[in-house]
């Protein structure tokens, strides 16, 4: 070999040695990645959003930023979304595609049938998409007193049973504060809706307990939780006052709420409602989820 040829092939060889030192190795590239989402989740919760929250944000794109902070579900979805959560490796832990709203509930006699009518053909299409919950309210009150509101809808929700049962779907009521945000909203208390769940009678009935609502109807959060544990099968998270970010701006204590929660066996979902203040909502999400994450 010609002594130039070989100068050539000899910077030719340095040059990619260089290059392949210049590559980050595998543990370098998972440390940047974990420098950049924040240390890895511990596990003891499952992470959900509200998609509400972040409507702003095209759906795609929040799908990638929740997917890469260990986000498993986009929740308060509908059936055109659920997809595009697939598509992503994502589920919807708590879909909405039925009902009247928050307003117009199972406590209404005169809404039973329309009710019935509107669940009854979301349960195919949640079972089609593998998913297993679906929300629906009370009602506000309308003059009706506690008593006959829950009677009202037991009577409702027990039309729907045998179905919901079928198709292996659980009705969640939404525990909602009556006295800032939902004014007139009958199940607005958790030992209401406790009996409601004992009234209907079937495991396919629980509560969304909204950890945000509740603090401003009861307080007494963990022992709330505790008490009434076996009913619930969802929460929500919301700073209080406000409802923004759960950090030290505001009056909650998640990480030990969480805590109480992971301690009790809990395996379901729990979502991030509350309505980011700063500029980065991405930021604030995270921030969110690693404060639950117990």
């Amino acid at each position: 070999m010609a002594t130039s040829s070989r100068r050539n092939v000899l910077k030719t060889i340095a040059g990619s040695a260089a290059a392949l030192t210049s590559v980050p190795s595998l543990a370098q590239r998972m440390e940047a990645n974990e420098q950049a989402m924040g240390p890895a989740l511990k596990g003891r919760i499952n992470h959900s959003v509200c998609r509400w929250c972040y409507d702003k944000i095209p759906l795609e794109e929040l799908c990638k930023s929740a997917k890469a902070m260990g986000i498993q579900s986009i929740e308060l979805t509908g059936p055109d979304d659920w997809p595009v959560l697939k598509k992503h490796g994502l589920t919807s832990a708590m879909p909405w595609g039925a009902g009247k709203g928050i307003v117009d509930g199972f406590n209404d006699p005169k809404l039973h049938d329309e009710l019935i009518a509107s669940y009854e053909a979301i349960f195919p299409k949640l079972a089609a998409a593998g998913l297993n919950q679906v929300i629906c309210f009370s009602g506000n009150r309308k003059g009706l007193d506690d008593e006959q509101g829950l009677k009202n809808c037991a009577q409702g929700l027990k039309r729907l049973m045998k179905s919901a049962e079928k198709h292996k779907v659980t009705m969640v009521m939404e525990l909602l504060n009556s006295k800032v945000d939902h004014k007139d909203y009958q199940c607005d208390h958790t030992a209401w809706g406790a009996e409601l769940c004992k009234a209907v009678g079937s495991e396919n009935f629980k509560l969304l307990y909204d950890i945000y609502h509740m603090q401003i109807m009861e307080g007494d959060v963990i022992r709330n939780i505790r008490d009434h544990y076996k009913y619930i099968s969802h929460f929500h998270t919301g700073g209080v006052p406000g409802r923004n970010e759960i950090d030290e701006t505001q009056e909650l204590n998640y990480p030990a709420i969480m805590k109480a929660i992971a301690d009790l066996g809990y395996k379901g979902f729990v979502a991030q409602e509350f309505i980011p203040k700063r500029e980065d909502k991405l930021a604030s999400l995270r921030q969110g989820v690693h404060i639950c994450d117990v």
